[in-house]
């Protein structure tokens, strides 16, 4: 077979690092060697898999092709080794995790500590981001997603739902006043988000309907978390899901208004992964702890 495996792994490296210099020092190659090596593949492939330039490299389309299909194959074959190294030992090996801050610091960190005590051989790593990430691009192997699933490609085990809550702090309350329907939102300061996908209105349930209200405010937070801790902090009015705010709302930092008009909707809770005819033993223990620990407050 020659050197083809190592020049598909080196296609793959400056793939990922988008120049022949970072690959090599990934490698621990000289830049020519890269050059050689990649020379070598597109000849064997009879296609051009690179685009270069003085100043910048970019994969041709054949090459885009390449990369994710040799990508995949790669993740097959280091997924066959892990099933046979875990088969008499048990979970093994790195599991990475892709949550949104929120879910992440108030119900998943709180219990990996627990995960790891039961799998001692199993390495986490943890990565907490409100931008929703390709698991099969980022290599991932379990992602939480709060709200509608988009990406049919993926399995599903969901975790639990968790209903929609309006909050404020007892401080905000004192020097505000406290808002007693939708329409006296128009005196107060609303929390929203400033991402792409946010909307600028707010459900309540209005004489036996629910209504779409528009919501003013002068404070935008970027994630969940941001404007959890600004809505603690005394800034204005919320709208979080309730495993979000659950222990605020206990020890009081926190208390929910208009609950009279919550319109009762909620957002679902899954755990994501790519679909294999056999998941990796890592990965089916992290979704069992999940179900069997994990308490999402609705």
């Amino acid at each position: 077979m020659d050197n083809r495996f190592g020049d598909i792994e080196t296609f793959l490296m400056v793939a990922v690092e988008g120049s022949f210099a970072a690959a090599a020092k990934a490698l621990r190659l000289t830049p020519s060697a890269v050059s050689r090596s990649i020379a070598r593949l597109e000849q064997r492939l009879g296609v051009a898999l690179l685009r270069r330039t003085t100043r910048s490299l970019a994969l041709t389309r054949e090459g885009v092709a390449y990369r994710d299909r040799m990508s995949a194959i790669l993740a097959d074959m280091i997924e066959v080794e892990n099933g046979l190294g875990e088969s008499g030992q048990g979970p093994r090996g790195l599991l990475r995790i892709n949550a949104s801050p929120s879910f992440g610091a108030h119900c998943l960190i709180p219990i990996l500590a627990r995960f790891r005590e039961r799998h001692p051989a199993v390495t986490v790593d943890l990565e907490l981001s409100d931008t929703i990430v390709d698991l099969v691009e980022e290599r991932a192997d379990v992602a939480i997603r709060i709200g509608p699933l988009r990406d049919t490609r993926l399995r599903a085990k969901k975790l639990g739902h968790s209903r929609m809550a309006l909050v404020a702090s007892p401080d905000y309350l004192a020097r505000r006043g406290t808002p007693r329907t939708p329409d006296d939102l128009d005196g107060h300061d609303c929390l929203r988000f400033s991402f792409r996908r946010s909307v600028d209105s707010w459900p309540f349930r209005v004489g036996g309907r629910v209504v779409q209200r528009p919501v003013p405010g002068a404070f935008f937070g970027n994630s969940g978390e941001v404007v959890r801790q600004m809505a603690v902090a005394g800034c204005g009015i919320a709208r979080h899901g309730r495993f979000h705010v659950a222990q605020d709302l206990r020890e009081g930092r926190l208390v929910e208004v208009l609950a009279d008009h919550n319109p009762g909707d909620g957002e679902d809770i899954h755990a994501l992964y790519v679909p294999e005819d056999r998941a990796a033993a890592r990965i089916r223990a992290f979704l069992d702890f999940l179900e069997e620990v994990l308490v999402v407050e609705g």
